[in-house]
């Protein structure tokens, strides 16, 4: 009988990497109430098939070439009729997460998650509940009883991607080339930066964001 059968749950999967797009392909064929109806290799490919497939779920990752998985999130949520967002990422720092959560993502989980938890996150999140990885969760949980509020919270996206390819040792005119912005501009956003976070100097923005965990050394 078809009665209990469930709504197909339509899902766009975002990833630079064609090799980790196609083991998620392979891992959710076997659910049958789970249609992956379109993949992008990156943020710009992906907004340009949002209107055309309008997929339940957008899993997306964080760290891609040219626009950030940040940025892709924010401008997927400002669609007439946008999808719910599902993070899906090896940024396990609790300040990406607040982030992504900021900018509207309903989910947050980490690809060293065992891999049936990318299906459970996905049900989860197209039944209307969010969903985050049990151990970020708990990381969560014990920083903000640590301190009160994010250190990064003030920043926008595009400030806060600057300040993580930053950290991890690009200059302002490589920055300028990933984002396809001028060098000036880059300049003005590291200016700001340092202003919001009160830090005096590069090189003491560099050790803040590494003392903070948004770059490995």
């Amino acid at each position: 009988m078809n009665k209990d059968k469930q709504p197909t749950i339509k899902v766009m999967l975002v990833d630079d990497h064609a090799v980790v797009r196609a083991g998620y392909r392979f891992l959710l064929s076997y659910h049958q109430d789970i249609e992956i109806v379109a993949e992008a290799g990156d943020g710009e490919e992906a907004l340009s098939l949002l209107d055309q497939h309008q997929p339940d779920i957008l899993v997306v990752d964080l760290t891609m070439p040219g626009m950030h998985g940040l940025e892709v999130l924010r401008k997927a949520r400002q669609r007439e009729q946008p999808p719910r967002v599902l993070v899906f990422t090896m940024h396990e720092n609790t300040a990406f997460v607040e982030q992504a959560l900021y900018s509207g993502a309903e989910g947050y989980l980490s690809k060293n998650s065992a891999p049936e938890t990318l299906v459970e996150a996905i049900r989860c999140i197209a039944a209307g509940k969010p969903y985050i990885d049990a151990t970020i969760a708990q990381n969560m949980v014990v920083q903000q009883t640590r301190e009160k509020g994010s250190l990064f919270e003030g920043l926008t996206n595009r400030e806060f991607q600057i300040l993580c390819l930053f950290a991890e040792g690009l200059g302002i005119d490589d920055i300028a080339a990933r984002l396809k912005l001028s060098s000036k501009t880059i300049a003005n956003y590291l200016t700001l930066i340092k202003d919001k976070l009160q830090t005096g100097s590069t090189q003491e923005l560099v050790r803040l964001a590494i003392s903070k965990g948004l770059v490995s050394l």
